[in-house]
């Protein structure tokens, strides 16, 4: 029988004090299990030496960004980083439990899903923390219409696939089920144990709940209208034209029979409204042809690399590659799936 192959993708930006224990338990979680598996700390900037603590333990990956770059590209480095069919994500603050993995892989496979969420049930966050998110998930599942309860949970299970065509900027990776499901992938949840925090400092603050909704509404705009966006901006502009058209006849209508336009807003509508549709239209036209460049260029990372260090594969002793040859060093490594 063939050993369960996973990489654990794990970001972090200042959590030296929860890596040791996190990694010692998703070490002793996936040996119980006898899988054959990877861990990749994706350090984004960290200034209190998370870098130094995880590239001292044994078996880990540590991608070490330039400066703070966001959980997104921290997430992004990290999938394309992975050589495992499947790939696993928790945060590095500890609250998510490496024991919920196991039945999350189970999950996965007894369904023949692409991806297993993780649904933080009982949350073990403050108060406000907790209204905002559900706000935020009535609004995702409003504009979104994805079917997963809790979008903000790190704990995830993927297929290594699902990643071969996507790109995340911004702050994303909260939706990347829904980003897979405009693709056409399964997504699946289940019920994940949330524990609370034992060392380090919340992340979260009121500007990224904001930076979060501007993410999802770019969403909503690419899941209905990404390969059609003149349908949306053109149809706007169109509405614009003919509403421009009805004042430009009542403008005449009144210049013809009462002869009294100076004391009306008919041609100044007129003319707001025919230069709002044609802005529209040409908004239209120009969103199109950008998303045809789009679709038709290379996928570029918006993120850099300082260093990339790997255990040795017969010493275990942390290997620094530089961005250079890191790339080479990927292109160069057997994919497994």
């Amino acid at each position: 029988m063939e050993r369960t192959q996973i990489s654990i993708v794990v970001p972090v930006y200042n959590e030296s004090g929860a890596l040791a224990n996190l990694i010692s338990e998703i070490g002793a979680v996936c040996d119980a299990r006898n899988y054959e598996f990877e861990i990749i700390v994706v350090d984004d900037g960290s200034t209190d030496g998370s870098a130094e603590v995880a590239a001292g333990l044994p078996g880990v990956t540590v991608v070490c960004f330039r400066r703070n770059f966001g959980q997104t590209a921290a997430f992004d480095s990290g999938f394309h980083m992975a050589r495992f069919p499947y790939v696993v994500t928790m945060d590095g603050d500890g609250q998510n439990d490496p024991n919920d993995i196991p039945r999350m892989i189970a999950y996965l496979e007894e369904n023949d899903l692409d991806v297993v969420a993780g649904w933080r049930q009982s949350r073990k966050d403050t108060f406000g923390k907790r209204i905002i998110s559900r706000g935020a998930n009535l609004l995702r599942k409003l504009l979104l219409r994805d079917n997963i309860h809790d979008s903000g949970c790190s704990l995830k299970i993927f297929r290594r696939e699902c990643f071969e065509n996507l790109r995340l900027y911004g702050e994303m990776h909260r939706f990347i089920p829904a980003l897979l499901q405009m693709q056409g992938f399964s997504v699946g949840e289940i019920a994940v144990n949330h524990r609370p925090r034992t060392s380090g400092r919340s992340k979260y603050n009121v500007f990224r709940t904001f930076k979060g909704l501007a993410d999802m509404m770019l969403l909503w705009f690419w899941r209905s209208y990404s390969v059609r966006p003149i349908h949306l901006l053109g149809s706007v502009g169109v509405f614009l034209l003919v509403i421009s058209g009805l004042f430009g006849l009542r403008t005449v209508y009144l210049f013809l029979h009462e002869q009294k336009l100076s004391s009306t807003l008919e041609p100044l509508l007129t003319v707001f409204t025919f230069i709002a549709g044609l802005l529209f239209v040409s908004l239209g036209i120009l969103t199109d042809l950008l998303i045809k460049i789009y679709y038709a260029r290379e996928n570029v990372p918006y993120y850099s690399i300082r260093k990339v260090i790997r255990p040795d594969s017969v010493g275990e002793k942390p290997v620094r590659i530089s961005t250079s040859n890191a790339r080479q060093a990927d292109s160069d490594r057997p994919l497994v799936s």
